[in-house]
């Protein structure tokens, strides 16, 4: 009678390997979850509080004015050409158009409702619930 040398893994080995990973993963995924949408809001606070800013304060520095509302923030792009149209245009202060991490476009009006300057916000991830807004003024 010859006994046979067979190599690998049982059924219950499997098993218990499965059973090992899938315990890990309980424990490791509900700490990253949400971390994407915080990651989504914090690079569009760092867009409405530093990058847009400082491109719309150049923009002021060279032209005396905020651009308008109709204006908007397209005239960081390209020179404008509705009314008041500025004295000493030295742009592009921004190589595209602005948009916020859940692509829409950055909200903007000058002079703002709620600063005498301009208003600059996104709508963020709920567009219907005004607290979830990303804004220059809270």
């Amino acid at each position: 009678m010859k006994i046979l040398n067979k190599k690998g893994f049982t059924l219950i080995e499997i098993l218990l390997v499965v059973m090992i990973i899938g315990a890990l993963a309980v424990m490791v995924v509900p700490r990253l979850t949400g971390r994407g949408e915080r990651a989504l809001v914090t690079v569009a606070q760092v867009d409405v509080s530093a990058n847009i800013s400082s491109a719309l304060k150049l923009y002021e520095l060279d032209n005396g004015r905020f651009p308008s509302t109709a204006q908007g923030l397209e005239a960081l792009m390209t020179k404008p050409t509705v009314p008041p149209t500025p004295r000493s245009w030295n742009g592009p202060y921004l190589e595209k158009q602005p948009m916020d991490p859940w692509g829409e476009p950055y909200q903007y009006a000058s002079p703002g409702q709620h600063n005498t300057s301009y208003d600059l916000y996104s709508y963020g991830p709920d567009k219907t619930n005004p607290d979830s807004w990303i804004s220059n003024w809270k």
